[in-house]
């Protein structure tokens, strides 16, 4: 078995983490959502290895779809295993899906999942941001931020 990954204060077991995802994207508001996996899905995410980098959700008559997200085959299942890419069902309430998918098609926002998760109840969560896209500059901009954060940290505990 893979070693735990880091755990949240809230008791929950970190699978995946989309740590470009704010470096890229202003991260307007943040969602929760249930995924419809396979048994042998679940399996291979118990052993801690999961991608969701390059990933994006995507409504398609009225649901959504976690696409291109990377959960590789689990090497017990045999015959019964999944394609490691394929499209994923998300598990919200009707509201939710109505008013992200309004977001998405006026505003020119994106749906990037940040986070996947086992919550405390064992079943598996992502978090979804709804995210406008960084230009060139605001990168920078956080690039100067965080190094500025970093200095003052370090100078802070050079003089105690």
């Amino acid at each position: 078995m893979a070693a735990k990954k880091k755990s949240a204060k809230d008791g929950k077991k970190v699978i995946a983490e989309n740590r470009k995802a704010r470096y890229a994207y202003f991260i307007d508001e943040v969602f929760e959502a249930g995924l419809l996996l396979t048994g042998s899905e679940v399996k291979s995410l118990r052993n801690g290895i999961a991608n969701i980098a390059e990933s994006y959700a995507s409504g398609e008559g009225g649901e959504l779809y976690l696409i291109n997200s990377n959960i590789p085959e689990y090497l017990q299942a045999n015959r019964f295993n999944h394609h490691p890419r394929r499209p994923r069902k998300l598990l919200m309430h009707r509201k939710e899906i109505n008013k992200l998918g309004a977001a998405v098609q006026r505003g020119g926002f994106t749906l990037v999942p940040l986070r996947l998760y086992f919550n405390e109840k064992g079943r598996v969560k992502i978090e979804l941001g709804l995210a406008r896209g960084k230009k060139l500059h605001d990168k920078r901009q956080t690039e100067k931020d965080r190094s500025w954060q970093r200095d003052k940290a370090r100078l802070m505990r050079e003089r105690g």
